[in-house]
């Protein structure tokens, strides 16, 4: 069966988006196998149709529309431990390798408990939280090129920042990840802290993409929000979380236009009443 009539079409990103939002997909597959996302990046381009990554959603506002090419599901699954060593898939589940490495007395990624992305994601969007981030542990990464090329980037060849790193300037996808933690008999306890933390001060169980915006220098969003008084506003469906004023959540329904409007409103009154103007760490995804 070749790559194209693996492909389903009309698959709902609601489904698919830890914030309930978007429309359906053009062209979707569920990739477990290497072979699989490189053989649907290269139709893609060859066809000179868009073509998305997908891990877990969390981080993602979809189009109400939906989207109009390739989504590619890396559902790439597997950890293996050799010390203080990890090897995972890209499409593995972050907050598991967190839990997993904790279990072993292993530190490092404590903080992914509670963080509803995969392993590709978080190191795409360098996932961070409690002063600790991605960067800090990830080690090596296997890396897809839109041309074909399979590449290990150590530690040194690529760059982080707050909600960044250099993969999101490349196109393809990353295939998986070496990671190497410290060693911390405590490294459990200091997990449960985390989950404990995150259950009283996040909407834990509501439907959202995370963190909206990105922290200024020095400054905490969700303080700024919450100081300039807006926790509780709506648009439409989507609202400001009343516990985490750095969360908008789908409450009823909300549409990409929800979000959008909502976040504008934020950044409007944050800037006027505050003179810093927040950056969406969230990855808008367009139709086209």
């Amino acid at each position: 069966m070749s790559i194209e009539e693996r492909f389903r079409t009309g698959q709902s990103l609601k489904q698919l988006s830890t914030f309930g939002i978007g429309g359906p997909v053009r062209y979707y597959l569920a990739a477990t196998q290497i072979s699989e996302i490189e053989q649907a990046i290269q139709w893609s381009v060859s066809h000179q149709i868009s073509y998305f990554i997908l891990g877990k959603g969390s981080n993602c506002l979809f189009d109400d529309r939906g989207f109009n090419g390739v989504v590619i599901h890396n559902k790439i699954d597997f950890c293996t431990f050799n010390g203080r060593e990890a090897h995972v898939g890209a499409g593995s589940s972050f907050a598991r390798l967190g839990a997993l490495s904790a279990k072993r007395g292993l530190s490092g990624l404590e903080f992914a408990v509670g963080i509803p992305g995969s392993v590709g994601g978080a190191i795409f969007m360098n996932a961070g939280a409690g002063g600790r981030e991605t960067s800090q542990t990830v080690d090596e990464v296997l890396y897809l090129h839109e041309s074909g090329e399979q590449k290990i980037y150590s530690r040194g060849d690529f760059q982080f920042a707050n909600r960044y790193s250099s993969f999101q300037t490349m196109r393809g996808s990353i295939l998986s990840a070496r990671f190497v933690f410290d060693e911390n008999p405590d490294a459990r306890q200091t997990q449960s802290s985390h989950i404990d933390c995150r259950r009283a001060t996040q909407p834990y169980r509501e439907k959202s993409a995370g963190c909206i915006f990105r922290n200024p220098p020095q400054k905490s969003a969700g303080a700024l929000i919450d100081q300039c008084g807006l926790k509780g506003l709506c648009v439409g469906g989507a609202k400001v979380s009343e516990i985490h004023a750095n969360f908008i959540i789908n409450a009823s329904h909300a549409t990409q236009a929800d979000v959008m409007s909502l976040i504008e409103q934020i950044q409007q009154r944050v800037f006027q009443q505050t003179g810093i103007r927040l950056e969406p760490e969230v990855r808008l995804v367009p139709y086209e």
